[in-house]
């Protein structure tokens, strides 16, 4: 037999020696903890239970059609069937499209969707349409303040292998979000006034 040449044996055992080394796996960005629907609903429904027992609360007389399409909505998300809410919701807008309480309800069967963005465009139009103060006030600017600070968890995830340029960009819209953030608290403090005491 005749002997293989020293240099295709070196040549052979190289390229045996580069199969086995694999290039390491990109490091994978750490998890980040955001703040589900449910919580955020949760959040926006506690919200409306927190003023005095003494506060005003004005409930206008609605069209009977639109308020079995609320109890229809109302229904349905209570089931987990949150299309068939933002259907009748939908609809009962096309009757009271300036409704702060359909508004705010349809605010937060987007939140129930996932559809954040929507839901704080919702409640952005029944803050500028209904009372300044009261239970629906305060449900307005809580689902604005719970989208909002879900877009600070997401801006805030760890960023893999940042540059300082992406650290600094990061770090600007974190300090727009927090002025929004506390823009936000600010106007749900002011929608609790104290109630009248009539004794």
């Amino acid at each position: 037999m005749k002997s293989f040449p020293r240099t295709a044996i070196l040549a052979i055992a190289t390229v045996s020696l580069a199969a086995c080394v694999t290039t390491p796996p990109e490091p994978e960005a750490p998890a980040v903890a955001l703040r589900t629907p449910a919580q955020m609903l949760g959040a926006v429904h506690k919200a409306a239970q927190g003023g005095d027992e003494r506060e005003l609360n004005v409930q206008p007389l609605r069209d009977p059609e639109v308020e079995d399409l609320r109890d229809t909505a109302g229904k349905a998300l209570a089931a987990g069937d949150a299309a068939a809410a933002a259907a009748a919701l939908d609809k009962a807008l096309g009757i009271v499209a300036d409704d702060p309480a359909v508004l705010q309800e349809r605010a937060e069967v987007a939140l129930a969707q996932g559809e954040f963005d929507r839901a704080e465009q919702f409640a952005a139009r029944a803050t500028a349409l209904g009372s300044a103060v009261g239970p629906l006030c305060r449900r307005h600017w809580e689902t604005v303040r719970q989208v909002r600070e879900r877009r600070r968890e997401q801006v805030a995830a760890p960023l893999k292998r940042p540059n300082q340029a992406q650290l600094d960009e990061q770090a600007a819209k974190l300090a727009t979000l927090d002025r929004a953030i506390g823009e936000a608290g600010q106007q749900f403090d002011a929608c609790t006034v104290p109630g009248i005491n009539r004794m």
